[in-house]
């Protein structure tokens, strides 16, 4: 029986975009081997995301850029439920009308401690965004681990976000994975800030990580125009 899966990465780097992603599917013609796409090797995520999409009867995809991410208006369990409300709205558009009867059911990767405040607004984000849709949305922590189409879900959304960060590198050079614990990232932001005096526009610039190197800069700016000590042999 079909039903979706929706799951987002991404809510924790620095740098670029957060995705979700949205699958609807028969839990039995998955892949076996769909989970937490976070424990399974980038080429395989890969071949998966393409087998994912072969059989699935619908994915959406759903992007949340660094301005939002950054707009003081919002916060991050507001930001996932936008993002995965507006996957599965997707989703839900791309099924034939005369399958989708308004009774499409399934599991999402709960954002909030609450996870049934969480499914509430998910449901009700999807009615939002696509006019008669009353999807049945049950949240649960670590769904990706529980059930194959929010493992899925999962692996579809790591695999934009893992190209979005394909992109950053093409244009910037090394940028590490984007999370502030990785040092190629902490190194890229610091280069990048000490040459241009701003952050690149892919970082998340209300992140501590951002504001750090921030401060490194004009810390060091400071330093070069503060005047030497004097000595008596100096007069």
């Amino acid at each position: 029986m079909r039903e979706f899966g929706v799951d987002e990465a991404g809510k924790g780097p620095v740098l670029g975009s957060m995705f979700a992603a949205a699958v609807v599917a028969d839990p039995a013609e998955l892949p076996g081997d769909v989970g937490d796409s976070k424990g399974i090797a980038p080429d395989r995520r890969e071949e998966l995301a393409a087998e994912i999409r072969g059989v699935a009867a619908a994915v959406g995809v759903a992007e949340i850029p660094g301005e939002r991410i950054d707009d003081e208006a919002t916060d991050m369990n507001s930001l996932t439920v936008a993002a995965q409300a507006e996957a599965l709205a997707a989703a839900a558009a791309d099924i034939d009308s005369g399958d989708a009867d308004g009774a499409l059911s399934g599991y999402v990767d709960a954002g909030d401690t609450n996870a049934v405040r969480f499914e509430r607004r998910v449901a009700e984000g999807v009615a939002d965004r696509l006019d008669g849709a009353n999807p049945d949305v049950r949240a649960e922590h670590r769904a990706d681990e529980t059930y194959p189409v929010v493992g899925a879900a999962s692996i579809v959304a790591k695999v934009e976000r893992d190209a979005h960060v394909d992109r950053l590198a093409a244009e910037h050079g090394d940028v590490g994975s984007g999370y502030p614990s990785d040092p190629a990232t902490r190194e890229f932001l610091e280069g990048y800030v000490a040459e241009h005096g701003s952050l690149p526009s892919c970082a998340r610039a209300s992140w501590k990580t951002s504001q750090d190197a921030l401060a490194a800069a004009t810390q060091s700016s400071l330093g070069e125009f503060e005047p030497e000590a004097t000595t008596p042999d100096d007069f």
